[in-house]
């Protein structure tokens, strides 16, 4: 580990942001002109520095690479009357190869997507307050990436959170924004918890929530303790990830503005899942349960997401479910162990480029169509919006891995590792995968089909027209990145390389030679691509979506009834038990109290008719009780 001048700049990363975030927040309405060009000039300068620790870290051998920085003692508690013991946390900074990879990845993206909201943003009256909480988003997600405990990531993890409901809500004017944020929220809550009760979990284990203590200690600890903390790290990932069954926020989320939801799907939120899991293989890895379940809770989910996926005619929910699926296939490759985290990221880097590519598309649309979302209402803008056709189209084949475009080199891997699982477990995971890549091929070209392809559908009053500048700039950019990353990341296993000193690595043995699970991925990708044009290219689309469909269609639609499962298991469940805690409260715990207060004002009030102020009344008192007592001492005695 390196302590040089890489060490001392570190905190630049995050405080860059959180700067801009700070000055736009409480200057107030002094930087509504200039304020937007502040947040993106210290975003661009905390990719710079970024990528100046990145090029630091090439020059050095292996074992120095990583980087630690404290900044100051967080937490200091001695137990009463004992000069040593309790906890002890300072806050620090950690950069590794693993954290490398999201800080320049949340920097880099990030930075396009503010450069994206100049335009987007222009007629919006409260941009500045839009550029702070971009600004803060970043901060909060790289202090997440970069603390050198969990208490610090808990930190980034909760700023993150906050940073989702403010942007998520911008448009609080609108009820289905503020909702929508509320559930965000609250969803994530739940997930929040399991990362709170792992870190007690921690400090009851190893007295500590350092990653250095925790990961040392993680082999000597209890089966059962570990895997428990397993299945609590993974709860926090299913919240923050919109994994099953935590997912039902990540649609209701695109109420935002569009570069909301290209910051939240590409570069920051949703990932953060991932790291954690990533970031924890010292604990799943002696934690063989735990390690499945997350194996388990990818392959549904990505089923889940390409499902809804096909159900959906709002742009922006259609994408979103796809990010669903897309990062259930990184989970299910950081479930695969050793064999699959390197995977799981590449597939997380590559995602970063072509999903925020085709969020900007998506909202270089809209902005060009009034804002509508509903695809029934495009067709046709391919010869109207060339550029954006042409990035979104990149996008598309990299998500659906057309080689040579980024997804193909990095979903295919995952697929190979599902399969090399081996026996039954390979058999299932991988055949998810595999028929999950057929359902993505299909309801992604749904989208370009029904979006640029076909008859002209869309209102009188709308007139179609190119992005300017500040917006298209950034889609080229992220398309180019679509084009291109996979390749150099897999360029002699360069990525694998880079994170195997962090996560471990694992060849895990196909059954089959690779090159027959590449040409069943493909052929599997060629039907959804064919079924889909057959079904949307060759037939009028409709304005209204039929009413005549499958009750697959219906439950898609619906979400496969997300939120009503969540009503009826946990919300349902929640208010009867708060109404039983109400109850308790007033009948019981009140009640008690107004009983005891009750007694004693009743006692209280028949005492007090002894005292009647006339000494009459009191000397017959004395008298009869020295009377009683005279008799009592006679009657003792025997006289």
């Amino acid at each position: 580990m390196t302590t040089d001048t890489s060490a001392s700049i570190l905190w630049v990363v995050p405080a860059l942001p959180l700067l801009g975030a700070a000055v736009l927040l409480l200057a107030g309405r002094r930087t509504d002109r200039w304020g937007h060009y502040l947040a993106c000039v210290l975003a661009a300068a905390s990719f710079c520095v970024g990528v100046a620790l990145f090029v630091g870290m090439l020059g050095r051998n292996t074992a120095d690479r990583p980087v630690h920085q404290v900044l100051f003692t967080w937490l200091h508690i001695t137990p009463a009357g004992t000069g040593s013991g309790g906890l002890s946390v300072d806050m620090g900074l950690y950069l590794d190869q693993l954290s490398m990879c999201f800080v320049l990845l949340i920097t880099g993206v990030g930075t396009l997507i503010h450069i994206y909201s100049i335009g987007y943003m222009a007629s919006d009256p409260d941009r500045r307050r839009f550029f702070a909480y971009l600004n803060l988003f970043l901060a909060a997600m790289l202090v997440l990436v970069l603390a050198d405990s969990y208490l610090g990531l808990y930190l980034g993890w909760e700023g993150v959170g906050l940073a989702s409901y403010l942007l998520i809500g911008f448009w609080q004017q609108r009820p289905s924004a503020a909702t929508a944020a509320k559930k965000a929220f609250v969803v994530n809550r739940v997930g929040d918890i399991g990362l709170a009760v792992a870190l007690m979990v921690m400090f009851a284990t190893f007295g500590s929530v350092s990653f250095t203590t925790v990961f040392a200690g993680a082999d000597a600890a209890g089966h059962a303790t570990m895997t428990a903390l397993g299945f609590l790290l993974l709860l926090a990932a299913c919240g923050k990830s919109a994994q099953v069954p935590l997912q039902s926020w990540l649609g209701d989320a695109m109420e935002g503005p569009t570069p909301v939801s290209a910051l939240i799907h590409a570069a920051t939120m949703v990932t953060a899942g991932v790291y954690l899991i990533a970031r924890s293989h010292a604990i799943f890895d002696v934690a063989p349960d735990a390690r499945l379940a997350v194996a388990v809770v990818g392959a549904v989910t990505l089923l889940f997401g390409a499902i809804i996926g096909c159900a959906k005619d709002d742009i922006k929910k259609a994408l979103a479910a796809s990010t669903m699926s897309q990062i259930g296939y990184m989970v299910l490759a950081a479930g695969l162990g050793p064999a699959g985290y390197a995977f799981a990221i590449m597939h997380l880097l590559t995602h970063g480029f072509f999903k925020a590519g085709l969020f900007l598309g998506a909202g270089s649309v809209m902005h060009a169509m009034n804002d509508e979302t509903d695809m029934r209402r495009f067709g046709g803008l391919r010869t109207l919006m060339p550029i954006t056709f042409v990035t979104f189209g990149l996008g598309y084949l990299a998500l659906i891995g057309v080689p040579p475009f980024s997804g193909f080199f990095s979903k295919d891997p995952i697929i190979e590792a599902a399969f090399g699982a081996g026996g039954a477990r390979g058999v299932l995971l991988g055949g998810a995968a595999l028929l999950g890549a057929g359902i993505t091929a299909f309801y992604m070209t749904r989208i370009m089909l029904m979006t640029f392809f076909g008859e002209k559908r869309w209102a009188p009053e709308a007139h179609p027209h190119e992005a300017p500048a500040t917006m298209t700039g950034p889609m080229i950019l992220l398309a180019l990145g679509s084009v291109a990353a996979g390749g150099l990341l897999v360029s002699g296993d360069a990525l694998v390389h880079w994170l195997t000193p962090v996560v471990g690595e694992h060849h895990s043995e196909l059954p089959v030679p690779t090159w027959v699970v590449t040409v069943g991925v493909l052929v599997v990708v060629a039907a959804g691509i064919g079924v889909a044009w057959a079904r949307y290219a060759r037939a009028p689309i409709p304005l209204t979506a039929p009413r005549e469909v499958t009750a697959l269609t219906v439950a898609a639609r619906r979400d496969l009834y997300g939120d009503a499962f969540n009503e009826r298991v946990l919300m349902r469940p929640g208010q009867a038990l708060a109404r039983g805690l109400d109850v308790l409260e007033s009948e019981g715990v009140d009640g008690a109290g107004v009983g005891v207060g009750t007694l004693v004002t009743a006692s209280s009030n028949r005492i007090r008719l002894w005292q009647s102020g006339f000494v009459r009344s009191y000397a017959l008192s004395m008298l009869a009780g020295a009377t009683v007592v005279v008799a009592a001492l006679m009657l003792v005695r025997g006289v």
